[in-house]
């Protein structure tokens, strides 16, 4: 069992560090064991259990027997959901726990854990759950004397690969949806952040998931992920992570049985935190990167707002020192504006050209700018006018 966090917010200690198969918790076939590194201080955390290609088979074999010989896939939906909502009543009453180990493995603020990661990953469980009875097919009305119909039915055996930057929320993106259908899973997770997972896996044996339903495994992407990949007796493969690991992962399923794929396999959004804007780069990314992609960098940006508030609520001298830069920025803005010149002075922008020659025929004034006709009689008639008397 796991032993939570002590009291104050001390560093939980993870006890939960072997692969779930078959329904029990047990070394890897070779013994070999790989360290977690906590990614504040770079020092490890634990050791885990490192997954090979010998272990994939085994949890495989245990999900395949699961599906063809086991309860799952033959109960009831209405079952199904009823030990989904147990799995997450107890992902609920362990959430101070769940949130301590994912910041200790992920790096993320505590506060992100306590009221995204983990609520979010416990209001899935729940939403699935309450799918498991309600997915079924239709009859549908032919001519003559026919009768015809669709029935939903499980895939079967499903392996799953999960990235690092959200452990639990990824794994119940994909290990809810596909047990509420009656499929049998084997989870390979992200070698950076394995422990919310592995403890997620042994709350799922108190639930009363039967053994061989769902599989965890922690190992890396070149040994236990290529395996899960290729393996002839997975169904189907979902995969969250880079594109090139992707493109991997989809040759492989095409090389083996040509089983179904599910790829999230998008470039990573980059954050710039920094006090002072810089118009140059972002100029180069508008012309140089997609539509799509830009906005993926937008979301990037927001992100990093959200992490940099963060960082700042937690460091008065930072906030401080950062409220100084800003107050200098705009110090240096006024008197660039008083002077009529520097950062903040007001530039005009030139006309667009319309029709032949430059700017549509307008004379340019000594900067460059063309001038509106009405302006062009700045020269002696206009003196003249403003000198003569009115009538």
């Amino acid at each position: 069992m796991q032993e939570p966090p002590p009291e104050g917010g001390g560093v939980p200690v993870p006890t939960q560090t072997k692969l779930l198969i078959n329904g029990e918790l047990v070394d890897a076939v070779g013994g070999k064991t790989f360290p977690v590194i906590d990614p504040r201080t770079e020092l490890p955390i634990c050791e885990v259990a490192e997954a090979t290609a010998a272990d994939v088979d085994i949890a495989v074999a245990a999900a395949r027997r699961a599906f063809d010989l086991g309860p799952w896939p033959k109960m009831s939906g209405r079952e199904r959901g009823r030990i989904l909502f147990r799995f997450a009543d107890l992902l609920e009453a362990h959430a101070e726990e769940l949130a301590a180990l994912e910041t200790l493995d992920n790096g993320k603020p505590l506060f992100f854990s306590r009221n995204a990661d983990i609520p979010l990953s416990i209001d899935h469980f729940r939403y699935f759950a309450g799918w498991a009875d309600k997915i079924h097919g239709k009859t549908i009305p032919v001519d003559g004397d026919l009768f015809a119909y669709t029935l939903h039915e499980p895939i079967g055996v499903v392996g799953q690969i999960t990235p690092w930057n959200f452990p639990l929320l990824m794994a119940a993106w994909k290990v809810a949806p596909a047990l509420a259908c009656g499929n049998t899973v084997v989870l390979k997770v992200a070698e950076q952040t394995p422990l919310t997972a592995l403890r997620m896996g042994e709350l799922a044996i108190e639930a009363g998931i039967p053994p061989g339903v769902l599989n965890v495994l922690s190992g890396f992407g070149e040994t236990a992920g290529a395996a899960l990949s290729e393996h002839m007796d997975v169904d189907k493969v979902a995969f969250t992570g880079s594109t090139e690991v992707g493109r991997t992962v989809m040759e492989a399923a095409a090389r083996s049985n040509l089983k179904k794929v599910t790829l999230d396999a998008n470039p990573s959004a980059n954050a710039n935190l920094t006090p002072n804007p810089c118009p140059k780069g972002v100029a180069g990314a508008r012309r140089q990167v997609p539509g799509h992609r830009l906005r993926g960098r937008r979301r990037g940006l927001r992100r990093g707002a959200g992490v940099l508030r963060a960082v700042l609520q937690s460091r008065p001298m930072l906030r401080r020192r950062l409220a100084l830069l800003r107050a200098r920025q705009r110090l240096r803005r006024v008197r660039g504006q008083g002077r009529g010149q520097g950062q903040g002075a007001p530039r005009r922008r030139p006309l667009r050209r319309r029709g032949p020659g430059p700017a549509g025929g307008r004379r340019p004034d000594e900067e460059g700018h063309a001038l509106h006709p009405a302006r062009q009689g700045a020269g002696r008639d206009a003196a003249r006018r403003r000198r003569a008397p009115r009538r």
